[in-house]
């Protein structure tokens, strides 16, 4: 793992980060296919992001048959928790209850995803 414990991604490395957590070791090729996808973005763009994540040492690089993979060398779970403490701070004052509700309350949550928090916030409170 990367040793920058305060790197937070911009929403482009984000993506390539997603694509790279789901699928590593991945080539560029395929970063880019995934990536075009759902949106306009040229090959040479994805190049230089993933070139520009491994010169800061988020992205290690192996050559397998003369194929450049990529693995990330940060944790999802500890990028996202940077990601949600920068939002809960700068746009909640800390409060996790109030972007909870907001974030609730701007997207509609399927039955599922209501059980599942309510089951954790069941097992949240049986810990006290």
């Amino acid at each position: 793992m990367a040793k920058n414990t305060t790197y937070q991604p911009t929403e482009a490395e984000l993506e390539i980060l997603k694509v790279i957590w789901e699928n590593e070791p991945v080539s560029v090729r395929a970063i880019h296919e995934q990536i075009s996808a759902d949106k306009n973005v040229g090959y040479t763009t994805v190049l230089k992001q993933v070139q520009r994540l491994t010169e800061k040492g988020v992205l290690g690089k192996e050559i397998v048959d003369g194929t450049h993979l990529y693995r990330a060398a940060v944790g999802e779970t500890e990028v996202k928790k940077r990601l949600v403490d920068k939002v809960l701070h700068a746009a909640f004052d800390g409060s996790a209850l109030q972007m909870m509700m907001h974030a609730l309350g701007n997207q509609k949550a399927s039955a599922e995803e209501l059980q599942e928090l309510k089951n954790w916030l069941d097992n949240q409170i049986s810990k006290k």
